[in-house]
């Protein structure tokens, strides 16, 4: 049983291995089959297959270029009829048509000129051609412009005086058919084609220059011309005419009613033009011709208006602001009808602005003018001199009383100024000599620049808070010009001519005596203001004093220079027994004191006596003081000598005091030539040297006395001893005399 078991399954196996081998076998002759199929392809299909790729790659390429030949030649076929439709509408005076189509073949060209990859040739000769018609349609645009705007102008061409204004003309060819408010379809072409050609922009900025500097600027600055109209069948005529006008005529009003003729008759017959802008696609692209050129002229015509026009009639006074409201509401009505014209945009306000701010110009305008009024007046010669006494009757405005309040009951508007008394109150009155200048001459201009800053302030009490500021501002402004001015402006004659600087220093005394007060007398200004500008004056009153003293005294040291050069051709006084020395010292001894008496003229009358006697007493003694010194430096002195000395030092003593003659009045000078002593420090100690000169040794001792004499009181015992050892011969008396000096 087994073995026919296992032989039943060997039958069973046997033939399923033998199919298994027909399968390997089969399947090894398929491989072998794609082996040889896998060659066959590497070698031969796949070579096939590039070649088709590169084939289809050329035949894509070929297609490419066909395709942009083909939009290019498309191009060039549009840009062909475009160009021919251009010169049939050209030739057909059709400008809008014609303008379109150049248009329309410039975008073509621009098509075919973005192509890359190509270098043709035709684009540049068409670009030639474009421009050349492009040319053609402008010449023939400019041509239609000027038939339709005729200027005749005069001769000489860019000039805009009155005589060439009078022959100028403005011919519109532009009027409309009969019944019709809009100007003839041929202007609107014409306009429309210049703008979609870009041109438009130009002949308006040329008509605008000649509107300009024709019309509109001859207008605002001659105000006797005036503009005549005249309307025929086939044109309109804008001529003028001068005529003689009263000088109130030439008002902002009047200027801007001619004006607003001008734009009016420019609407109706030019500027009413509605023009398709380029770029600005839809019902917004639409603008009116008045606006385009509104917006070339207007900051030009504005500024003109401003600086020719309103500027002039700002008013000078706080009296006439009240009258400008008249100004404002014609600015006012006369933007208004330029906008409904359209030719201003509605946001633009430059004039009303201007006007509006008339508290700003006019107190600008009123400080410009009193600068310069105030600079003029110190510019002017000085030696043109009033005198000012403490009872001179100008009078500054009536205070308040104390108890009064802030404002005074009564202002006075004569004149404002004061060199006398102050009214302190009912209840107690100053001294008639209190704040009050001594008597002295200024100059006519200063006294004049003083009554100006009152007056200024005088009219700031009636203006605006901005206003009443900008005043007090100025007020102050005019003193510190002064500061900077005066010195620089006449320092020539300011140090070489001593009256003028004597006039100089009374002039800056004078402003200063003004300034302590001039703050108080209008405390009844708003004290916001007057802390805004300063509160009060009295911080320059240190500056003017001292402007006056530095001048002063730089005029008293060359005085001082030329007393102590004159003295040093004297040959310090030494050797007087000889006659070319005694000589030499006696004329400088008389040109020192003519160089004084001379001084003393130039000054009399013009400085206060008290500072006159001070200065002349100044320089009195400063010749007195190198007299001295130089005697008592002397080691020896002869007899002859000394007696020489005594005559050079009484000429100096009898003529001194006549130097001192501050009035006019010979009689009066009197009383300060006996006063010289209390002026001229060394007086007594010069003459206590004129009596050592003359005395013998006992009457020096008694004059020194133990040193408490006279002479002890003018001279140390040192320089007491060298004048006595210089005047007597070396003996016991002398030596007796020099032990009593002590």
């Amino acid at each position: 049983e087994v073995w026919t078991m296992m032989n039943n399954k060997y039958s069973e196996f046997l033939p399923s291995v033998q199919n298994r081998e027909d399968l390997v076998a089969e399947v090894e002759g398929l491989s072998v089959d794609i082996d040889l199929l896998k060659a066959a392809i590497e070698n031969e299909v796949l070579q096939d297959l590039n070649v088709a790729i590169t084939e289809f790659t050329e035949l894509k390429q070929q297609l490419e270029r066909d395709s942009v030949v083909l939009s290019v030649l498309k191009t060039l076929q549009e840009f062909d009829t475009a160009m021919k439709e251009f010169s049939t509408a050209l030739l057909e005076e059709k400008y809008m048509p014609a303008a379109q189509r150049l248009e329309k073949a410039r975008s073509s060209l621009r098509n075919v000129e973005s192509h890359r990859g190509f270098e043709l040739k035709i684009p540049k000769a068409l670009c030639k051609e474009l421009t050349v018609q492009e040319q053609n349609i402008i010449y023939h645009l400019g041509k239609e412009w000027q038939k339709l705007v005729v200027w005749k102008l005069p001769p000489s061409k860019g000039s805009s005086s009155l005589e060439a204004v009078v022959l100028s003309e403005l011919h519109l060819h532009t009027l409309p058919p009969q019944g019709e408010d809009t100007a003839v379809p041929a202007l609107a072409a014409v306009l429309q084609a210049l703008a979609v050609l870009g041109e438009l922009h130009y002949k308006l900025k040329d008509f605008g220059q000649l509107l300009m500097e024709y019309i509109l600027k001859p207008l605002i600055s001659y105000p006797s011309l005036e503009p005549v109209t005249e309307e025929q069948p086939d044109v309109f005529i804008l001529r003028f005419r001068s005529q003689q006008l009263a000088l109130d005529e030439s008002s902002p009003m009047k200027v801007f009613d001619k004006i607003k003729l001008i734009f009016e008759v420019l609407h109706k017959y030019l500027l009413n033009v509605p023009l398709e802008q380029p770029g600005k696609g839809g019902k917004d692209g639409r603008v009116i011709l008045a606006e385009l050129l509104g917006e070339l002229l207007w900051e030009e015509l504005s500024d003109c208006l401003i600086h020719s026009c309103l500027v002039h009639s700002v008013p000078t006074s706080s009296s006439q602001l009240e009258q400008y409201k008249e100004v404002i509401e014609s600015t006012k009505e006369f933007e208004k009808a330029l906008k409904e014209m359209q030719f201003l945009k509605q946001d633009k306000t430059a004039l009303l602005t201007y006007a509006c701010n008339v508290n700003f110009h006019f107190a600008n305008k009123k400080c410009q003018d009193l600068i310069k009024a105030a600079r003029k007046l110190m510019t002017s010669e000085i030696h043109n001199t009033v005198k000012i006494t403490p009872d001179s009757n100008a009078a500054l405005p009536e205070l308040p009383s104390p108890g009064s309040g802030d404002h005074p009951k009564t202002h006075r508007p004569s004149n404002l100024l004061d060199s006398g008394t102050v009214n302190g109150g009912s209840e107690s009155s100053l001294s008639q000599s209190t704040l009050s200048l001594p008597t002295c001459r200024i100059s006519s201009s200063v006294q004049q620049l003083v009554e100006l800053a009152y007056n200024t302030m005088d009219e700031a009490k009636t203006s605006t808070k901005f206003c009443c500021l900008q005043l007090c501002n100025c007020v102050r402004d005019i003193f510190y010009v002064f500061c900077e001015v005066v010195p620089k402006y006449h320092r020539e004659n300011l140090q070489k001519l001593p009256q003028l600087a004597a006039i100089h220093y009374n002039n800056c005394m004078y402003i200063a005596h003004h300034l302590l007060t001039l703050g108080h007398q209008f405390r009844f200004l708003t004290s916001a203001v007057l802390s805004d500008c300063g509160g009060t004056f009295v911080d320059a009153v240190p500056d003017f004093k001292k402007l006056g003293m530095e001048c002063f005294l730089a005029q008293m040291q060359v005085q001082k220079r030329g007393v102590l050069d004159r003295l040093w051709s004297a040959r310090n006084f030494s050797n007087m027994d000889d006659d070319e020395n005694y000589r030499a010292a006696n004329k400088s001894i008389k040109q020192v004191l003519h160089q004084l008496k001379g001084l003393g003229t130039v000054w009399q009358d013009v400085l206060p006596v008290h500072v006159y006697c001070k200065a002349m007493g100044t320089l009195v003694n400063t010749a007195l003081a190198e007299v001295v010194t130089r005697i008592t430096a002397l080691e020896d002195i002869s007899a002859e000598g000394a007696d020489r000395l005594y005559s050079l030092c009484k000429i100096m003593v009898d003529e001194g005091p006549q130097v001192f003659t501050p009035l006019l009045e010979e009689d009066k000078n009197k009383k300060y030539q006996e006063e010289v002593p209390v002026y001229v420090q060394k007086w007594m100690t010069f003459k206590e040297l004129m009596i050592i000169l003359r005395a013998n040794l006992q009457e020096i001792v008694d004059r020194w006395a133990d040193g408490k004499g006279p002479l002890a009181e003018q001279f140390s015992a040192a320089e007491v001893k060298s004048l006595i050892r210089a005047l007597f011969q070396n003996t016991e008396r002398r030596a007796a005399a020099l032990a009593k000096i002590k």
